[in-house]
Order: structure tokens, then sequence, then C-alpha cells
């Protein structure tokens, strides 16, 4: 995300597969994001050649600078766009905070500083991406609808069996935010039950995986409510996918509905990556 001067606003840009020829410039693993099990992507609300993301700290503010942005770039057609909002947004050692519809804090999978946020997202030099590339990152977005109402309709200690976590963070062996769960020693998940989202996303917390999340709650009325999931990664097969893979079949399945979305290439600082993009 790059500041808007003066505005109190940022914004972001990322690359879709459309952006790129099939060829030496594009991305490796920038495609367009496939179906997984349960989805039910709307072409309408998915993919997109460029992602524009503009953030800030009023609504009012970012909704006023996307209607100045469209007519700016006259030879774009919006194909999608949803607004999200963080609640109870915060930092806390290092990483980011906030509270999603289903009443629990998220974030806390994150790295606490710059350099291990940098190895997670980041693009390497020798891992067969372009040139241009180093430094981007491949970013996922999918919109999924949450049956809030299915939901809350659960105790919330069931809630928490279902995630893998006190609404709070703390882990269900005891273990405090701060540190790491023993799964080990509960092998047949009688604390942390095995389908549990947690413990499907990451079975070894000593080695997290390898993307950083940045996630938004939307509510569209009308009871469509849910995250617009968002994360970053320098390998989409080692991130996002291997996650994926692992969560089939997890407890929490039957509360989620992903619609729309897509991946995404965040270009590295600086400009040199355009005439990358003029050559596709």
């Amino acid at each position: 995300m790059r500041a808007l001067d003066g505005a109190g606003l940022a914004v972001g840009v990322g690359l879709g597969a459309g952006a790129f020829e099939v060829g030496g410039t594009r991305p490796r693993q920038l495609v367009d994001m496939p179906s997984f099990p349960g989805d039910l992507l709307d072409p309408a609300r998915s993919h997109g050649d460029v992602l524009v993301q503009v953030a800030g700290d009023r609504a009012v503010d970012v909704r006023a600078a996307v209607e100045r942005l469209l007519p700016a770039v006259p030879g774009w057609r919006e194909r999608w766009r949803i607004e999200g909002f963080r609640t109870e947004n915060r930092e806390e050692g290092g990483r980011g905070l906030a509270r999603n519809p289903f009443h629990f804090t998220e974030g806390f999978g994150n790295p606490a500083g710059d350099r291990e946020t940098a190895d997670r997202a980041l693009v390497r030099a020798g891992q067969g991406e372009p040139d241009w590339a180093v430094g981007g990152s491949y970013q996922v977005v999918r919109i999924i609808r949450l049956a809030a109402e299915l939901w809350d309709k659960d105790s919330v200690s069931e809630q928490e069996r279902i995630i893998g976590r006190r609404r709070d963070g703390r882990w269900l062996d005891g273990a405090p935010t701060g540190e790491e769960p023993n799964f080990a020693a509960d092998p047949e998940g009688r604390l942390t039950p095995l389908d549990s989202h947690v413990r499907l996303a990451a079975p070894d917390r000593r080695d997290p995986p390898p993307l950083v999340r940045r996630s938004y709650s939307y509510d569209r009325g009308d009871g469509d409510t849910g995250l617009v999931f968002s994360c970053f990664q320098r390998d989409l097969a080692k991130g996002f996918e291997a996650v994926q893979k692992r969560l089939a079949g997890e407890a929490m399945a039957k509360y989620l509905l992903t619609t729309g979305g897509g991946y995404y290439f965040v270009p590295p600082p600086g400009d040199h990556w355009i005439d990358a993009l003029l050559q596709a």
C-alpha cells in the first residue's frame, strides 16, 4: 500500500493474469484463481486484470477517492467492488489484529517483525520468477460469505472448538496467545479437535504457513455478511494453496461459502515493472 499525498489514504495495486500474455514477463504462478471444494464463484465477482485497493480511516474518504479514481482511467471497466472494514482494528506485539464477524480475533498467526513478514511475503531472486517481479508478492483475495446466523446458534465453547482457539486468541490447551500450543501432546484432538481450523491450517506451529494475512469484514445487508480474506506470499503453492488443501473437510466448512475474488501479483516498489507490463 502506498500513501496518497495529503489525503490520509493509501492505495495498493495488483495485476491479474489477464494483464499479461503468457510468456517470460508474466509471474510464474499467476493464473485465474481456481475453484476449491465448497466454492461457488460468481464470474461477475471474480478475477480481473487489475486489483485496486483503497484504504483509509474513514469510509466516506475512501468512497470519495474511488469515485475520483474511476474517471481518471477511462479505459478501465469496473468488474466488481466490495467495501470492507476492520472491527476493533489494532496492533499488539507488532501484529495487526481485528475481530471478524464470527466474533474471533484474527491476526495472531502473522509474523511480528518486518524481516519475517518480508521472508513470507516477498518474491526472492532465484525462485524462477521474472527479474522485474523480485520484491513483489502474490495476493489472494477471497469473498467469503459467512453463515453468521447459523454460527450464532452454537455455544461459544463449540465455536472455539471449531476454530481451535478462544475468542481472544488463547489456545485451547491453556497456552497463552504469545506461545505455541503443543499439538503433539494431544494426538487424538481431545483439547484441540483434529478438524479445527487452526490445527488443519498450521499443524506444526513451529513451521507456520509462509503467508501474511490482512483480511476485512463486509456487510452488504440482507444477511450477506462475511470476510474479504486477503493474504500475501512469495509462493502460491507453498502458501495459500497448501493451506487450502489442508482445510478440506474442516469443521467450519458448513459455515463458509466463497463467492468471488481472485489471484493477483503486487508489483515491487518503484516503476520498473511497468516496462514488463507494456511488453506483455
